[in-house]
């Protein structure tokens, strides 16, 4: 079977199908390694917010690291799917009012047990591909066209 080349979405084309995906995976450097961990997200305030358990990779998304976020969905029988991934620093959310806030939007069960934190993955940079169609547009955005109106806090 010969693979469809991927091509590039557009703002509100991987706004629809990221906000589809039930987990997403954290890229990071964890002791100078690469290092990759499934998540729970939810959109908020235009940026991408994790939970978090484990007191060693909060360690290494601290401090205004930058790291990668993506999420997906592949099918290769149909030869269709998307990638979506967001590029940022990331942030521990210490505030008492915005933990109140998130801990209502991760109503449900976390991937891998309790999170004890919030990460908050700054937007800088997002880029979103999709096999299967034809039609190909821009995919990548800088921080500056994210509002709080245009990413609204729900997936």
């Amino acid at each position: 079977m010969m693979l469809q080349e991927l091509d590039l979405l557009n703002r509100a084309e991987w706004m629809k199908l990221v906000r589809t995906a039930s987990v997403g995976r954290l890229v990071f450097t964890a002791q100078a390694l690469p290092a990759v961990h499934l998540v729970d997200f939810r959109w908020w305030r235009g940026d991408v917010v994790i939970r978090i358990t484990d007191p060693a990779v909060l360690a290494a998304t601290s401090r205004n690291r930058i790291v990668a976020f993506e999420a997906d969905e592949l099918d290769m029988d149909l030869q269709r799917g998307w990638s979506v991934t967001v590029v940022g620093h990331a942030q521990v959310i210490t505030e008492v009012p915005d933990l109140m806030e998130l801990s209502t939007l991760f109503s449900r069960p976390s991937v891998g047990g309790r999170c004890d934190y919030f990460v908050r993955i700054k937007t800088e940079k997002v880029t979103g591909r999709q096999l299967g169609r034809n039609q190909q547009s821009d995919s990548t955005f800088s921080a500056t066209q994210f509002g709080d109106d245009q990413l609204d806090g729900t997936r």
